[in-house]
């Protein structure tokens, strides 16, 4: 009898790592969700924030109970309990830091969705506006207010000056527009304009992009890009990074 009940001694230390690494997997899959379930039309972009949030503090508990796992099941030399503590408590944490560390970068940046490389004078959108009709953010820009916002906070956003005619710079500016995956809206060579629509991966937002290609000397252009989120008060700098990641694939093509 005696030895019947210590062989089922590790039962109960086992069952531990494994609420705690199951816990952990439904709060990732919550946290995939939060943002695909946006992308994919089943509810709003702050339904999915909620879900974000609650998975978040689902992942910090299922951190700590497989931390609790992991104490239990080490000096009983259970094996499966402390990969699946391990694995919990990873699982766990990266839900967790996601959502984290957007809060902790949207603090740090400006409450603003329109970046343009030109605050004085924007690119205008045109072939765009039909597709932003319902869109909470209207494509008017912003003013002073946004400029001075932008430029605390994004000092290094300005326009790129290529060593090249205009009708050569636009046929690179348009390739690395299409290199970048951006949906091309419309493309004027003879008003140096392009137009485009980038979806982001996780939470499919619409983000429109227009770039304005002009001449600057006798053998030079400059290219202007603006980016402007269609809803969400703050774009967590997204379409700064947009901007730059799109000038570093043009300056590659020279």
């Amino acid at each position: 009898m005696d030895g019947q009940q210590n062989s089922n001694q590790p039962f109960l230390p086992a069952l531990l790592p494994m609420a705690g690494a199951l816990l952990a997997i439904l709060a990732g899959l919550a946290a995939a969700l939060a943002g695909f379930g946006h992308r994919w039309g089943w509810w709003h972009y702050r339904t999915g924030f909620t879900v974000l949030k609650a998975a978040a503090y689902s992942g910090i508990a299922a951190a700590a109970l497989s931390l609790a796992g992991l104490i239990i099941a080490r000096p009983l030399l259970l094996r499966q309990g402390v990969v699946l503590s391990l694995a919990g408590m990873l699982i766990g944490l990266v839900t967790a830091g996601v959502p984290w560390s957007w809060t902790r970068t949207a603090k740090q940046m400006p409450v603003i969705h329109d970046i343009t490389t030109d605050t004085g004078n924007p690119p205008q959108f045109i072939a765009v506006l039909p597709l932003r009709k319902d869109a909470p953010n209207p494509a008017q820009y912003g003013g002073p207010d946004v400029a001075a916002q932008q430029r605390k906070g994004y000092p290094h956003i300005v326009p790129l000056r290529l060593p090249l005619p205009p009708d050569r710079a636009f046929e690179q500016a348009l390739a690395a527009a299409r290199e970048m995956g951006w949906q091309i809206v419309d493309a004027h060579p003879n008003e140096g304009r392009i137009e485009a629509t980038d979806t982001t991966f996780w939470f499919g937002f619409k983000d429109d992009v227009v770039i304005r290609i002009t001449p600057e000397t006798t053998e030079g252009s400059r290219i202007d890009v603006r980016s402007v989120s269609r809803e969400g008060r703050s774009d967590v700098g997204t379409n700064a990074k947009r901007i730059l990641a799109y000038f570093r694939k043009l300056k590659r093509t020279n």
